[in-house]
């Protein structure tokens, strides 16, 4: 790589990177906001549904229903968190007229679309992480295929932020960041496998739960753990890759158009 070039890219690459920062500190800075809430609401959930209705309803695809319904939470959680950091910060950016500093500076579109989606990684997978330690608290989990796992939970990360991005960018007010996760992606996650296996579900119900992308990123990530799968997982990952470099291409394609910036 020539001189000219490096020194074109080291600046770009300190945006980057100062991106990336400012969205980590946000996240530990209110902590209390973006980490604690997750932690106790999973905690609720592997008391209420794993512990006292888990022990009613027995063992699902060969295990005990704390075991199953683990990865489908910790997913949960990497999803909503994810998704919900973007859309806040970029929406928090749009609102406080400071985005324009990014868009007319020298840093390529793509580059700004990677920080806040590195934004959205970073609060997922602490999310997850944490949840991922109280499920241990109540069961054990062992990963069949720690490949899967660390593949499935990154490319279901990098789509659900990026998602987050594209509805941060339409939104123009705080109730239209809430819209879609209140009545869309709250009741996707829900039908997605995350508290049963789609099996136990009538023909047609069945059917239609195949077309809820979140059932396939659960049903990768539970693969990896468990072994055990409603969908074929060639397929889920077929999907996210697709959605990813869709959503990506798409938040290049707004930003370079400017749609939802300059109104």
């Amino acid at each position: 790589m020539s001189t000219t070039k490096i020194s074109r890219l080291a600046p770009n690459l300190v945006g980057f990177q100062t991106i990336i920062r400012r969205e980590y500190n946000r996240i530990m800075r209110i902590w209390g906001q973006t980490l604690v809430p997750p932690a106790i609401t999973a905690t609720l959930y592997f008391v209420i549904f794993g512990n006292l209705i888990g022990r009613r309803v027995g063992d699902m695809s060969g295990y005990t229903y704390m075991q199953y319904i683990a990865p489908g939470l910790i997913m949960m959680t990497v999803i909503t968190n994810s998704y919900g950091n973007v859309v806040s910060s970029f929406f928090g950016a749009k609102f406080g007229k400071h985005i324009e500093e990014l868009l007319v500076s020298p840093m390529p579109n793509y580059l700004i679309v990677m920080g806040y989606m590195m934004g959205g990684i970073l609060r997922g997978l602490l999310v997850g992480a944490v949840v991922s330690a109280i499920a241990l608290a109540f069961t054990h989990l062992h990963v069949v295929h720690p490949f899967i796992v660390i593949s499935a939970v990154l490319l279901s990360s990098i789509v659900f932020a990026l998602a987050g991005m594209v509805n941060a960018i339409f939104a123009k007010n705080f109730d239209q960041i809430s819209f879609i996760p209140t009545f869309i992606l709250t009741p996707l996650t829900y039908l997605g496998g995350v508290f049963y296996t789609i099996t136990l579900l009538p023909e047609f119900a069945q059917r239609l739960s195949h077309a809820n992308p979140i059932l396939y990123m659960v049903s990768a990530f539970r693969f990896g753990f468990l072994g055990v799968s409603d969908v074929d997982v060639k397929l889920s990952f077929i999907i996210m890759i697709t959605a990813v470099v869709a959503l990506f291409s798409s938040c290049i394609w707004l930003l370079y158009k400017g749609v939802g910036l300059r109104e």
